[in-house]
């Protein structure tokens, strides 16, 4: 048995918050019966309706996914370009990424069918680590490298503090690889950052998704979370 509103939010109809305000306004039905009292307990025989659509009860899956440049985070395009969902025509789950990359930066996402959990680790209070690598020209000054740590000022504010390590440099290209760790999920953020300091970034990749790295995967590639991550994750979004 599971609370009512946990149900809808795992089904990606709406976080948690949204699925109680939906069953006080008398929108959810429970085998054609309208419920308004939170905390109602439903089964998987139950037959559940949001606005008259049926809820869908699929078992949660999670995959870790090495997303190629050149492919879009979406579950679908209107201009037919590849999306993160054609690598896994195997899974019968309805699942969509958690999140975004860019159309040209690779790297770690996370996918799941699990709305609820989707939708605390996108919220802007949960500040959940993502470390990235960036290839960049010019090579950055010891100055250049502390303002990013600090936060830089784009269009959309302040950025929060970062962590920033400059991993290597070669002269004679002028190109330098620099790790940023970061928690906020701001659109093309890192590659603002850099460009806000005049640095073109040739290259970037998301290494790590919080406690989940890329190690054994190659582009294209996912796998199933196992078991002890996904309790780690459920424990980081509780305690949150």
């Amino acid at each position: 048995m599971q609370r009512l509103q946990k149900v809808i939010a795992q089904a990606g109809i709406a976080s948690r918050r949204k699925a109680e305000q939906l069953i006080m306004e008398g929108k959810v039905q429970v085998n054609g019966k309208t419920i308004t009292r939170l905390g109602t307990q439903v089964s998987a025989n139950d037959q559940v309706t949001v606005n008259g659509v049926p809820v869908d009860k699929e078992k949660p899956v999670y995959y870790l996914f090495y997303k190629p440049t050149g492919v879009i985070t979406s579950v679908k395009d209107d201009r037919n370009r590849t999306t993160v969902i054609d690598f896994f025509k195997h899974v019968p789950e309805r699942i969509f990424p958690v999140g975004r990359l860019d159309y040209d930066t690779s790297g770690a996402l996370l996918m799941t069918n699990d709305g609820e959990l989707a939708n605390r680790l996108m919220h802007p209070s949960f500040a959940f680590d993502k470390t990235y690598i960036a290839t960049v020209h010019p090579i950055p000054t010891h100055d250049q490298l502390r303002r990013l740590a600090a936060g830089i000022h784009l269009d959309d504010g302040l950025t929060a503090q970062a962590r920033v390590q400059l991993l290597a440099s070669d002269k004679e290209k002028g190109t330098a690889s620099v790790q940023l760790v970061i928690h906020e999920g701001r659109n093309r953020q890192i590659r603002r950052m850099f460009s806000a300091l005049h640095l073109h970034v040739r290259k970037l990749k998301r290494e790590r998704y919080g406690f989940l790295g890329l190690s054994g995967l190659h582009p294209g590639e996912s796998r199933a979370l196992k078991p002890h991550e996904i309790k780690t994750l459920m424990h980081e979004i509780r305690h949150s």
